[in-house]
């Protein structure tokens, strides 16, 4: 996983409430086990006619000045619906690294966390203060100090301390138990036959 320390990028508003897992990306396209390619299905209903990828202009992931945004900004209740882990695959997929939002489910903001996407939760303030940015104004999310920093102001948010630390240094369950490995290796080996 990716490590996330400071980072900065310009944001796309998507100001709509109760989003769910079903409109990040629809059932049709979880079928694959690989977390890669699943960006260009992202909004798949929202942002294309049909079932043919012509992208319906009004629709904010296709206007031209918000195609490079990285961040994320949306209403409350973000991630609802059903536990698939496809809908933060998705979102990194497409090149987001945080998703600012009121709130999440448990579910999704877990399964953001677990890929290396930082779920930042603001109030409905600040939220509406980042959805009237300029298209190209980057703004800067610093993790070890938990702000959103723009022209509009800095804000603070919480986050465990646990997953900062996993974050910060890059690391997914996997790496995790990896810096235990001689410590588990250690283990079994007073375990005779535990393994057999």
């Amino acid at each position: 996983m990716e490590k996330f320390t400071t980072f900065t990028a310009t944001t796309v508003p998507l100001t709509n409430d109760n989003v769910d897992t079903d409109q990040i990306i629809p059932k049709q396209f979880l079928k694959a086990i690989d977390k890669k390619g699943f960006g260009k299905n992202l909004f798949f209903e929202w942002r294309y006619e049909g079932d043919n990828y012509v992208e319906k202009p009004d629709f904010i992931l296709n206007q031209p000045a918000y195609r490079g945004a990285q961040i994320l900004v949306s209403g409350d209740n973000f991630g609802c619906g059903s536990s698939r882990e496809h809908a933060a695959w998705a979102i990194a997929d497409y090149g987001f690294r945080a998703v600012i939002a009121g709130s999440y489910s448990d579910i999704f903001y877990n399964n953001a966390l677990k890929n290396g996407l930082l779920p930042i939760v603001l109030p409905q303030a600040e939220r509406e203060a980042l959805f009237a940015l300029p298209a190209d104004e980057k703004i800067t999310v610093d993790l070890p100090n938990q702000t959103v920093s723009s022209s509009a102001g800095e804000f603070h948010f919480d986050i465990d301390a646990e997953w900062k630390r996993k974050l910060v240094e890059g690391l997914d369950d996997i790496g995790i138990t990896l810096q235990y490995e001689d410590a588990i290796v250690a283990y079994e080996a007073k375990r005779p036959g535990y393994l057999q």
